[in-house]
Order: structure tokens, then C-alpha cells, then sequence
């Protein structure tokens, strides 16, 4: 069976390479992107590397969470602690777990207690396109921003629309989501509702217990003109319950719940000025439900900023401000801390002829760890018409969050973690859907905070270099998507030698779309090496496959269907955690617009 399954595979492949050769060459349609800068530019005027994971591909992709969505991109690791809605981390380029900042419409949801944003909560249904910018960018959004920046941009309207679907399959799992909106020349409105319940699988290797997850999600948002300026309002919340083991094989649940608001007032001021002001809430809520322990965090934002668009400069210049609470109970012992932050930051675009420059400087006040400068600096030359040099430095900060200084193990003594890193990289984009780049990168880490195996307690002991290269491919044409990308690292303790855990070395990525007809086929490859993690215990390298199809039945109707790992690897990405066996997912879905 696994042989008829390889040879499916690579029957695929050839039909994919052979359609690249044949496609009709077309123009690239041009992406706007916001993470990279803090404001609108096209996908190519970006100096760091940033991925756009778009609407279409999160429609065939039929994902259950975010954390599918990107672990099938280069640079990105994804560890999870068994099935659906089970702990789970995204390590960006070799970096911490908590180095990579996440947020919602530009709202950041990484807790103050944990550090790692929840991305096993976020339904794929409820957003329009993730932006990931690799890289550090704490001069532009502060502490955690080491790795880089996820930024996921929920659903809006471009007319009327009505989107309903429901889905099954494997594990007991059941779904449903119904999503419309509306826009108008002043106004536009819309809201997407998620249900998912699944009895899951056994998530420890060590048992087979089976524990199951429910999530129900809903994002909301509304928006005016107001003479040149717009006012949004718009709310993001999902909740449910998680089964799991504890450290004893014993099953227990909680609930969780989080969410983001915001409000939003965007002015054009004069014919050459933007404002836009921020003022948002994040919640982030975990109790367990066989003990009084809870973790809870909630944090009120500030954000603004002003740019001035004048010559060749695009200058941006702002104020950030947070007040955060963060509590917790485990084992009898707990904390409540409250924190703020206050930050002014300035940057300036620049570009002329075949140069573009982009540099920012960000001053920030933490209330717990004092001043700090974090700062980028990057340039672009375009040698020729497809043919592009990029060079970037950066300096960036983490602070400790509340867990590590006052949870188990925790240390009100630590410092911030320091990052300073360097990239290279050598584009090639042409109209005919071509695409090649080159990227080397390096950053060190110096005071990352780890956990001391004499003494128990987390302390500043380690200084993290990690070196990586990654050359990757991408071709374009009508109704035809091919992309694969290698990818090189090494993130170790330049303390002690070792590997830091759970990042593989060596990953390659691929995935090919095709349209047939009104209908379209799509297969991604993932390959991993090895990867360390606690105790000494080496996880073994894997190749997975998934495989997802969209057919159209009719205008309004159309049918997704998807196997995931359709080689029936048996795998892990956390010690002692086992991840998913083959299995299958449908999902009907209807639209009207």
C-alpha cells in the first residue's frame, strides 16, 4: 500500500512539473502587505522575507487550526502535544516558542502569563490571509517579536455575501460555519460563526485514553467614513473545552477562552498624512475544571501612529502604551502581577531608482525591566528587472513574561533576552510566475532564559546562535501552483553545544496546486530530520503528505475533501506525544454573493 501511495505521490509531482512547463505565462497579481512596515506596501517592495498565506489556500487547505496553516512553510516548526486543541508551539526560524509575536488585526494576543500565543484556537474559517515576517521586529512591535511576526487578518466584505458549510470526518469530527457581510461606498459590516467538536485520539504514546475538544469561535466588525476617515470596530473570541493527560497518564479538561477588541480610527490628513489610532482588549482565560488552578491575562493597548509620505520617504512615527494583569493558581501557589509599557517609535522608507531603504528606531519603558532600544536597518537594490539584493540588521528584546518570573520555577531576578541578527538574500521574481530566492540568516540570543537542571529555576544561563540558509522556488501560472523550499539551520546553546529543542536542521517543503476544470487538486509534501527534546530524547525525522480536493457542484455549492498524512507516518513533534494517523475531513459548503 505505502508503495502504490509513493508512486501516487510522484505520478503528482511529474503531472505538476510537466503543467509548469505548459502553463500560459501571466503576470503575478500584486499582494499589499502591512506587518513588514506598519503600513500598506506591495509584497515586493518588502526588504525581509514575509509569506502571505492567502483565502484560497485556507479554503483548500480545509485546516483545523492555524498551526496546519503554517506548518507547511519553510522556516517554520511546529510542536504539538498530541490531536486537536492539545498545547502547541510554532518556532519561527529557530527561535524560542515564545519569540514569535501573534496577532489579530494588528492586535497582539500573546498572554502575560504564558508568552506563546493559543494558535491551536484560531479556526482557519474565520480569516482572510496570515502575513509572517521572518525576522526580528521589536522596533516596530515590540517585546516578543525575536523570530518575527504573525499576523493573521480576519474576514471582511467586498459585497453581499452569505458562506455556510458543514463538515465531518474523521475521530468523531463534526463542523460548521456560517459567515456574511456586506460593503457599501460609507459603511461595511460582517461576521463569521465557528463550531468544531471532536472526540480526538489518544494523545500520549503511553496510553489509550482518548480526549476530545470543542471550540466555538466568532469574529465580528464594523466599519464607517466619516468625511476622509474611517472608525472600525471589531471582536475576535473563541472558547471551549480540551480534554488531555496530566503528568500521570490521569484524564482531566479545561476551558479556555480568548479573545481581542479593538477600536480603530483611520483619518487621512492633508493629501500626503495617514493616522491610525488602536485602542484594544485581549483576553486570555485557562481553568481547569478538576482543581481551582486557572491562568488569566487581559491587557488594554494603545497604539498610534502618523505617516507622512513626502519626496522619496515614507516617514511613520507613533506611540504605543499597554497596561497588563496576569494571574495564575497551580499546585496551591500563584501570582498577580500588573505590568506596563510605554514606547514611542519612529522609522522612514526610502526609495529611489533601484535603492529602497527602510530603518526604525523603537524607545521602550518597561515597567518591570527598564529602557530599551531596539532598532532595524535594511536595504534593497534591484540589480535588474528580476533580480533583487537584500540585506537586513536587527536588534531586538523579550521581556520575561509573568510565568517565568513567579510561576513554577520562576525567577523575579531575570533579564530580557537580547537578539541581534543579520540577513542576506537574492531574489529572482519575473512576469511569467517565476520566483527564486536565496536567504542566509543569523542571530544571536544572548541571556535566553532556560530552565537550570542543578537548581530547578529559570535563570538567564544560555546564549543561542542560530545559522540558517534557505533557497526556495515558486511558479505561477493559470490555475497552476507549484512551490518547494530547503531549508538549513542550526539553533544551538553556545553555552553547552547542544541543540536547541525540538527544531529540526534540515526541512523541505512542497506543494502543488492545480485546477481541473472548475474543480482543483492540491498536494502538499512535508520532509523533517530530527530534532532533541527534554531528557536527551531524539525525535526521528518524517515525511508526511496530505492530499485536498475542491469540487464544484454547482454555482453555489462545492464540495472539500482532505487526507491528511496520506502515508500513515507515524510521528512526533513533542516527546511522548503521538500525532495523527491517516484520516479523512469533508465539508460541504455554500455560498451566495
Amino acid at each position: 500500500m505505502r508503495f502504490l501511495l509513493t508512486r501516487a505521490v510522484a505520478a503528482i509531482l511529474s503531472m505538476a512539473v510537466s503543467s509548469a512547463v505548459l502553463a500560459a505565462d501571466r503576470a503575478p497579481h500584486e499582494t499589499i502587505v502591512v506587518t513588514a512596515t506598519r503600513t500598506d506596501i506591495p509584497l515586493s517592495d518588502a526588504i525581509v522575507p514575509v509569506t502571505v498565506i492567502t483565502r484560497e489556500e485556507i479554503e483548500l487547505s480545509l485546516a483545523t487550526d492555524l498551526a496546519e496553516l503554517l506548518r507547511v512553510h519553510a522556516g517554520i516548526d511546529i510542536g504539538r502535544n498530541g490531536g486537536p486543541g492539545q498545547a502547541t508551539s510554532v518556532f519561527l526560524r529557530g527561535t524560542e516558542s515564545n519569540h514569535t509575536l501573534v496577532l489579530i488585526d494588528g492586535v497582539r494576543m500573546n498572554p502575560g502569563t504564558l508568552g506563546g500565543a493559543a494558535i491551536q484556537h484560531i479556526a482557519p474559517e474565520i480569516i482572510e490571509r496570515v502575513e509572517i515576517v521572518k525576522g526580528a521586529r521589536s522596533a516596530l512591535f515590540g517585546t516578543d517579536a525575536i523570530g518575527g511576526v504573525i499576523n493573521i487578518i480576519t474576514r471582511r466584505a467586498e459585497n453581499a455575501y452569505v458562506e455556510t458549510g458543514l463538515g465531518t470526518g474523521s475521530f468523531e469530527t463534526h463542523s460548521a460555519y456560517v459567515s456574511a457581510g456586506n460593503r457599501s461606498d460609507k459603511a461595511d459590516f460582517g461576521v463569521t460563526l465557528n463550531w468544531q467538536d471532536t472526540a480526538g485520539y489518544a494523545p500520549r504514546v503511553d496510553s489509550n485514553i482518548e480526549r476530545g475538544y470543542d471550540n466555538v469561535s466568532a469574529n465580528l466588525y464594523a466599519s464607517r467614513h466619516i468625511g476622509n476617515s474611517e472608525i472600525s470596530v471589531r471582536h475576535w473570541q473563541t472558547g471551549g473545552n480540551v480534554e488531555y493527560l496530566d503528568f500521570f497518564l490521569s484524564p482531566v479538561d479545561q476551558d479556555f477562552e480568548n479573545s481581542t477588541t479593538a477600536v480603530e480610527l483611520n483619518s487621512r490628513i492633508a493629501a500626503h498624512g495617514t493616522s491610525k489610532l488602536i485602542v484594544s482588549f485581549m483576553q486570555d482565560d485557562i481553568s481547569q475544571n478538576q482543581v481551582e488552578d486557572f491562568v488569566k491575562s487581559d491587557r488594554v493597548g494603545f497604539d498610534w501612529q502618523y505617516s507622512h509620505a513626502i519626496a522619496n520617504h515614507t516617514l511613520t512615527g507613533g506611540l504605543f502604551a499597554i497596561d497588563e494583569s496576569a494571574s495564575a493558581l497551580s499546585f496551591g501557589s500563584g501570582f498577580d502581577a500588573d505590568t506596563s509599557v510605554r514606547a514611542a517609535f519612529f522609522q522612514d522608507q526610502w526609495s529611489h531608482d533601484r535603492h529602497r531603504t527602510f530603518v526604525a528606531l523603537r524607545l521602550t519603558d518597561h515597567e518591570t525591566f527598564g529602557k530599551h532600544t531596539t532598532w532595524n536597518a535594511e536595504y534593497a537594490f534591484d540589480i535588474n528587472d528580476v533580480w533583487t539584493f537584500n540585506a537586513g540588521l536587527g536588534h531586538a528584546f523579550r521581556a520575561p513574561d509573568a510565568t517565568d518570573r513567579y510561576g513554577f520555577g520562576g525567577n523575579p531576578a531575570l533579564n530580557p533576552e537580547l537578539a541581534d541578527e543579520a540577513q542576506l538574500a537574492l531574489r529572482y521574481t519575473a512576469e511569467t510566475g517565476h520566483s527564486v530566492n536565496l536567504e542566509l540568516y543569523s542571530k544571536d540570543i544572548e541571556d535566553l532564559i532556560e530552565f537550570d537542571l542543578q537548581t530547578f529555576v529559570l535563570d538567564n544561563i544560555a546564549r543561542a546562535e542560530i545559522r540558517g540558509v534557505q533557497l526556495g522556488y515558486e511558479y505561477r501560472g493559470d490555475g497552476f501552483v507549484f512551490r518547494t523550499a530547503v531549508t538549513k539551520q542550526s539553533a544551538d546553546n553556545a553555552s553547552s553545544g547542544a541543540r536547541l529543542l525540538r527544531r529540526a536542521e534540515d526541512t523541505a517543503t512542497l506543494s502543488v496546486t492545480r485546477d481541473v476544470g472548475e474543480h482543483r487538486i492540491a498536494i502538499s509534501l512535508i520532509a523533517s530530520g530530527d530534532r532533541e527534546d527534554f531528557g536527551g530524547v531524539k525525535l526521528h525525522g518524517y515525511v508526511l503528505a496530505d492530499l485536498a480536493g475542491q469540487i464544484r457542484l454547482s454555482d453555489s455549492w462545492m464540495l472539500h475533501a482532505r487526507v491528511e498524512n496520506l502515508l500513515d507516518t507515524e510521528y512526533q513533534t513533542a516527546a511522548n506525544f503521538r500525532m495523527q494517523e491517516r484520516s479523512g475531513f469533508i465539508e460541504l459548503k455554500y455560498r451566495w454573493d
